[in-house]
């Protein structure tokens, strides 16, 4: 799952009765840099279970980036819901969470991706032989999360790869999150399930044999850091550090501990223009 939330900070801001000049960190210079995250995703950022330190790749990279900076960074945990408000109000620097760069957020944010991502299918192994192919899955049930853009993902590749095959539609069903998906495809409530790939090593490392992926990622996304969007000097400050880090090798050492070299960039990528 990459996350997806479609509230503009501009009209976040007009909500809370503040003028759009106000919606942009205004971190001061060599101060720590507070970054938005939540940390139930993955390898990306979640809780050590033994001891409950917040540990992932967005953690790791986000130390690396705010050492190059010559400062400390400092996770401010909030749900994704409120990661935009937070950067909004100006609680927090920057959000480094899993977030999908998307079109509609560019007028708000600017993304320094660090991630290539896409949507794919699962299901449970012990029904792999009924999905041979994703053609497979038209006319059955499959379960996303509906905070992401991912629905409509499924939905767009049903409407191509079935529909227009003159073979019935995938019914899309809107889930509280990947585990709420994973849960559902266990109980036999849905037949498959989507999900980011970037974090599905992750997750059948967990649960050994119990998953199958159908096909390859049938989406492109990239998954980036995201700041406000007028905040042009931190924002290239940002960047500059981050083609340090892919340049001297760092980056995707990062990556490699994380299980996620698949899924690294091997450039700055600004926005998506790669």
């Amino acid at each position: 799952m990459t996350r997806t939330l479609f509230i503009g900070i501009a009209a976040l801001a007009m909500a809370l009765g503040l003028p759009t000049a106000q919606a942009q960190t205004t971190r001061a210079k060599g101060a720590p840099i507070r970054a938005a995250v939540v940390s139930n995703y993955p390898p990306l950022e979640y809780k050590d279970p033994a001891s409950g330190k917040l540990v992932g790749f967005d953690i790791d990279l986000g130390e690396a980036l705010a050492a190059r900076l010559g400062t400390t960074i400092r996770w401010e945990e909030t749900s994704f819901d409120q990661m935009t408000s937070s950067l909004a109000t100006g609680r927090v620097d920057i959000i480094l969470s899993g977030m999908t760069d998307l079109a509609t957020r560019r007028e708000v944010l600017r993304f320094i991706d660090y991630l290539k991502s896409g949507p794919q299918f699962y299901v449970l192994s012990s029904r792999a032989a009924e999905f041979a192919s994703p053609q497979a899955l038209c006319g059955r049930k499959i379960g996303t999360s509906r905070r992401t853009s991912f629905p409509a993902e499924v939905a767009a590749w049903s409407a191509e790869h079935c529909e227009k095959a003159g073979k019935s539609a995938i019914t899309v069903i809107g889930t509280d999150g990947s585990a709420d998906a994973r849960a559902q495809l266990r109980q036999g409530r849905i037949d498959a399930a989507v999900q980011g790939g970037e974090t599905l090593h992750y997750i059948f490392g967990l649960e050994p044999n119990t998953y199958t992926l159908v096909g390859k990622p049938f989406a492109t996304q990239y998954v980036g850091l995201a700041t406000g969007r007028k905040d042009e000097a931190f924002s290239s400050e940002l960047a500059a550090a981050m083609r340090q880090l892919i340049a001297d090798g760092s980056y995707a050492k990062i990556a490699a501990k994380w299980g996620l070299t698949d899924y690294a960039v091997t450039k700055l990528i600004i926005d998506s223009a790669d």
